[in-house]
């Protein structure tokens, strides 16, 4: 069985970025810059706090990705609380969170919310004419997973 559930036009975008890939995300953001700010933004550590100060908006400062900040967009998720994720990841670094980052990206599959890990996918989800226009999402009914005999 499945359910919906309504991603707003304005949509609430987490937007993460690991150490090599603040720049880019941050370029990324400046072209972006009138589309984002029909948005409500979260970022995760410094790359909200740098995400604030090079777009001239607000952003909700979650903590660091190490210090629990994935996890707390992860939770939020879970929550329905945020609708997109832009997390620019470096594949080419080992992290001190990498469960943490694993776990965040699960969680974006389980609650069927887009995910843009690289420019290429941020530039084609911000594109969509589904990026300014509400968007009904089916959701997988994970009942019979949550009452399943143990």
């Amino acid at each position: 069985m499945l359910d919906f559930r309504t991603i707003p036009a304005s949509k609430r975008i987490a937007m993460v970025a690991h150490d090599n890939r603040k720049t880019e995300l941050l370029e990324w953001a400046l072209v972006n810059r009138e589309a984002l700010s029909k948005n409500t933004l979260y970022g995760t550590g410094t790359t909200g706090k740098l995400l604030e100060e090079k777009l001239n908006q607000p952003v909700i400062r979650l903590l660091s990705g190490p210090l629990g900040g994935d996890q707390q967009v992860g939770s939020m998720i879970a929550e329905e609380k945020i609708d997109l994720l832009i997390f620019f990841w470096d594949p080419m670094s080992a992290q001190p969170h990498d469960p943490d980052v694993k776990a965040l990206l699960r969680l974006c599959v389980v609650w069927n919310i887009p995910v843009a890990s690289n420019k290429a996918t941020a530039d084609f989800i911000f594109s969509s004419p589904l990026m300014n226009q509400d968007y009904t999402a089916t959701q997988i009914d994970y009942s019979t997973y949550l009452n399943r005999k143990l």
